[in-house]
């Protein structure tokens, strides 16, 4: 499959408020990510993903090849 074609760009607003945050709780729990010094909640770490999606600074896509959706940085 071409690249350009197996990934589809979602509008998160298009979700449902209860898809777009189990979505959003799937990342945060898959991640792993280093907060630095000051680890942050789970409800931080929500509310920040939910700010870069609002900002436009992250996106979710659709892998067509896998079927399932991830949150990726704008690039």
């Amino acid at each position: 499959m071409d690249p350009g074609k197996r990934f589809v760009v979602v509008d998160h607003r298009d979700l449902s408020p209860e898809a777009l945050r189990g979505l959003i709780e799937e990342f945060v729990t898959r991640q792993g990510t280093d907060y630095g010094l000051h680890e942050a909640t789970h409800e931080d770490k929500i509310r920040d993903v939910r700010r870069q999606l609002d900002a436009g600074e992250a996106h979710v896509v659709f892998d067509l090849d896998e079927e399932r959706p991830n949150i990726v940085p704008r690039s």
